[in-house]
């Protein structure tokens, strides 16, 4: 028993034993290996066990050099190198990165099309008015060239006059403008003369197709004068199209072409440079793409000619007249339009038959085939609702009222859908049958934001038949008036450098929110320099305009601008006082508009408005002198005894709906240039003549809508933040102003939600 013990305490503590003993073995071994070295540098010892040893030395102590015999010797001849103190320069800043301000830029991105017309100062005004008309919509850059011009250019043309009227000079000037303004931005460059008509979605789609890294001189093949030389250039009638690759090319070689090559023609001249110097000639066809023109016979008729070489051409050419190329451009605007709905119902077939093959048949094609399913609402408060009308009325009205007369706009609407309708069904039933429209029994509407405007009608229709036969029906149409492509408005430029004048009107009840105000602003504006002046119009009634030597109603407020000019001596906070028993917007603006140039921006505030850059920015960008004018709505916050009702006030709040609402039934504040606002107001001086009661029954978005055609824009404004406040409405204004006021002041107590709660509140209590 106890042999066994043993053996078991052995097996267990054996491999331990042994892995003991293998460690200080070799650890042993390895010292004497080290040792060895340290005789390397005995001077006394043959080469050959010097090499053994070398050899044989597996490792070197620590912070110890290896080195040859020499080393020794070297150390007692060795003398310290001073090296002279050098004060270290400072780091330059490295330089700012510059990026391009569009991607496109950055990545190296061009343009598709760059289009030059080749005109004169005869026919600048004529055939190249013409010429602009007919394409400039269609393309991104349309550049007139021309030697000499008039002093007054055309509206809306890009002119570059090169100030001769030699031909050859003027295409040589006109191949160096493009070389040194635009070779960088375009892919290909199309030359015509302003007395051929461009097919421009035509020549937009050819080059969608063709390689840009190909050196291509593309358009009408004709021979040189003579014959003699190799190659064809292209006629300058029918236009031409030039690479990018082969202009790059051309580049270096230009001056040659203008000082060696003579010719009495542009466009050859042009071709024998591009022949000489990069080898391309003239081509009408291109990876199987033509470049397809017609030559206009004199006094022709656009509308008669039926070849299909005239109807594929991209350009036709000699074009007379303006007048005859307003008539080319109906021609093929027509007959685009045609290819257009041929292709439409091409491909609304194409979809009813696929949808045979899917899984829900030909219920996956919604109709119209083509158009974007309708809306579908994930909960009751997502329903689009139909608005009900007859041909009198419309049982959904702006004011709220159940039903109103059917006018205007909304009139012209359901004209128009019920038009199209009887032409639709006498499209789909001719010649059987012949319908006429009785009246109209039922009609809705509904906005869809995704695919348009919906319209049912339910139709009473005189029914003919062929041989004479008549019938009254009724019949429930379904149409459709689908959103087209959206296109961005040209507007002016504007800048956000124009200083803006902030007006802010005072009365006595609302002197408490001055100080934090004064304290907001100072911040968001006086600290960052911000290109505002700030003016105060303090408004006494007549016996507080009595008092005002002994008793100042605005001495606390005259102080506080008085404090903040001495902490910021560069800012001036002018004021000025108004006496008047009604306060009114548009006679405030009358005083403050006489004392500022007609160029000067308003921007009409309330004393509880928390102002910022940000919202000044966009004031100056909404604001566009003799275009637009600009009304926010702005964010209010919720009464706070009913949002935070038996809550903790917060220190900030946040733009969320439990915080308060963007009141829409506010038009105090206003973003308006003076010459607009004095504009406006001499529109007003005939209705003032005869009604002096007007000033003080309108306000100034009311006096815009209706006495200017200035674009009123009003929009939601998140960085326009606005304290709880209660309005005192005006009785003496409009009954619709006093309605909105008196509105304003009912929404803006709280959501419903907390209005309910509140009120459930007092109802327990009461009750208990």
């Amino acid at each position: 028993m106890r042999f066994s013990a043993l053996i078991t305490v052995l097996r267990s503590l054996g491999p331990v034993v042994i892995g003991i003993s293998l460690g200080f073995t070799l650890s042993l071994l390895s010292v004497s290996w080290t040792e060895e070295t340290c005789y390397l540098g005995d001077t006394d010892r043959e080469d050959g066990s010097v090499g053994q040893q070398a050899l044989l030395s597996g490792a070197r102590k620590p912070n110890s050099l290896a080195g040859s015999s020499n080393d020794v010797e070297s150390e007692e001849d060795f003398e310290p190198k001073i090296i002279p103190y050098k004060q270290v320069q400072p780091q330059s800043p490295p330089k700012k990165l510059f990026r391009a301000k569009y991607v496109s830029t950055e990545l190296g991105i061009r343009e598709p099309l760059f289009v030059g017309v080749l005109t004169s100062k005869n026919t600048l005004n004529t055939l190249g008015v013409a010429v602009n008309r007919t394409i400039s919509h269609h393309l991104d850059l349309v550049i007139f060239f021309t030697g000499t011009r008039n002093r007054k250019i055309p509206h809306g043309m890009f002119v570059v006059s090169h100030g001769d009227e030699r031909q050859i000079w003027n295409m040589y000037q006109t191949v160096k403008y493009i070389l040194e303004h635009y070779i960088t931005e375009y892919d290909w460059f199309y030359l015509v003369q302003d007395d051929a008509y461009i097919e421009a979605d035509r020549i937009k789609e050819l080059v969608d197709h063709l390689s840009i890294d190909r050196q291509l001189y593309m358009g009408c093949p004709a021979e040189f004068i003579g014959g003699e030389m190799e190659g064809k250039y292209c006629y300058g009638g029918y236009g031409f199209l030039l690479s990018r690759m082969l202009l790059l090319k051309l580049q270096s070689f230009l001056e040659n072409c203008r000082n060696d090559i003579l010719s009495a023609r542009p466009d050859e001249w042009l071709g024998r440079c591009i022949i000489d110097y990069t080898n391309t000639s003239c081509v009408s066809q291109h990876e199987g793409l033509h470049y397809y023109h017609f030559e206009l016979k004199k006094n022709s008729d656009p509308s008669k000619e039926a070849s299909e070489e005239f109807k594929r051409a991209l350009t036709v050419h000699p074009v007379p007249d303006p007048e005859q190329m307003y008539r080319l451009h109906r021609f093929f605007t027509q007959l685009e339009l045609q290819r257009t709905y041929e292709e439409i119902a091409k491909l609304q077939e194409e979809i009813k038959n696929v949808s045979v093959e899917a899984f829900e048949g030909n219920r996956s094609a919604h109709w119209p085939i083509g158009v974007t399913a309708p809306f579908e609402p994930k909960t009751r408060f997502e329903v689009l609702n139909w608005e009900y009308f007859t041909e009198e009325e419309i049982y959904s009205c702006v004011d709220g009222s159940p039903k109103c007369e059917l006018k205007g706009i909304d009139h012209v609407d359901v004209l128009d859908v019920m038009e199209v309708a009887l032409a639709e069904l006498n499209k789909k039933y001719m010649p059987l049958l012949h319908m006429k429209k009785q009246s109209l029994i039922n009609g809705y509407r509904r906005f869809d934001p995704i695919r348009g405007m919906e319209y049912i009608l339910d139709l009473q229709l005189e029914v003919e038949s062929q041989k004479g036969h008549s019938q009254s029906i009724t019949k429930r149409v379904h149409l459709v008036r689908p959103l087209s492509k959206i296109e961005i408005i040209p507007m002016p430029y504007v800048t956000e450098a124009t200083r803006v004048h902030i007006i802010i009107p005072l009365t006595t009840q609302l002197k408490n929110y001055v100080t934090h105000f004064l304290e907001v602003f100072a911040t968001n504006a006086f600290e960052t320099s911000e290109n505002a002046v700030l003016t105060f119009l303090f408004i006494y009634d007549p016996v507080e305009a009595q008092q005002v030597t002994q008793n100042d109603i605005f001495a606390s407020v005259k102080s506080q601008i008085a404090s903040l000019e001495r902490k910021y001596p560069t800012i001036k906070i002018p004021w000025i006082s108004v006496k008047t028993e009604t306060p009114s917007q548009i006679k405030f603006m009358d005083i403050i508009s006489k004392k500022h140039p007609i160029d000067t921006l308003f921007f009409l505030a309330s004393i509880s408005s928390n102002i910022n850059s940000e919202f000044l920015n966009r004031c100056r960008m909404n604001s566009i002198n003799n275009w637009q004018v600009f009304f926010p709505i702005h964010f209010q916050d919720y009464n706070p005894e009913v949002a935070y009702h038996n809550q903790p006030y917060p220190t900030t709040i946040d733009l969320v709906k439990e915080a308060g609402h963007f009141d829409r039934m506010s038009f105090d504040e206003s973003c308006f240039y003076n010459s607009d606002y004095m504009s406006t107001r001499t529109q007003m001086v005939a209705d003032v003549q005869e009604n002096e009661e007007i000033l003080e029954t309108l306000d100034i978005y009311e006096m815009f809508v209706k006495y200017s055609s200035l674009h009123v824009f009003r929009a939601t404004e998140p960085a326009l933040h606005q304290q709880y406040r209660y309005e005192n409405c005006n009785p003496r204004l409009s009954e619709e102003i006093y309605h909105r006021c008196v509105q304003s002041n009912l929404e803006g107590l709280g959501s419903r939600s907390q209005l309910a709660r509140v009120l459930f509140e007092q109802e327990q209590g009461n009750s208990t």
